[in-house]
């Protein structure tokens, strides 16, 4: 699979998943008609599907300069800070807006979606992994 395949597939399967699961949490959460709640999670979900292909071609670009190949867990865990911070500042004034509340309250109440989202980016990546393979910027030079 191509690097820019392989992006796209992933950013869409991420957010097949994503959608599915936030959009109940933000309906019960702030007893928004469901309606409501799943276009607020489209939104978030397609300017998190933007983010997630730049972010992964800045890291892959990255990694691919890295003298040690693979992706060990601490590579993940910046892998999942750089994602899920670069988000946060992205969509808490969406969620602001969208709720028709305070910075401060968005920035709360998106602190337990970056909770899961932190979790689920990690072990979401590692599957894709498993299933899909590294991508060649992660492996050995002996394996691309």
């Amino acid at each position: 699979m191509t690097p820019r395949t392989r992006r796209v597939v992933q950013a869409i399967l991420y957010e097949v998943f994503a959608v599915a699961f936030v959009s109940p949490v933000l309906s019960f959460a702030f007893d928004e008609p469901p309606a409501s709640s799943f276009g607020l999670a489209i939104v978030l979900s397609t300017i998190a599907l933007t983010w997630n292909y730049v972010f992964n071609s800045i890291f892959e670009r990255w990694e691919s300069r890295q003298a040690m190949r693979g992706r060990s867990a601490a590579r993940r865990l910046a892998h999942g800070l750089g994602f899920e911070g670069g988000l946060a500042i992205i969509l808490v004034p969406v969620m602001a807006s969208w709720l028709q509340i305070s910075l401060w309250a968005a920035l709360l109440a998106n602190l337990g979606l970056l909770a899961f989202f932190f979790v689920y980016a990690m072990a979401f990546t590692w599957a894709f992994d498993r299933v899909f393979g590294l991508p060649e910027s992660a492996m050995k030079k002996d394996q691309a």
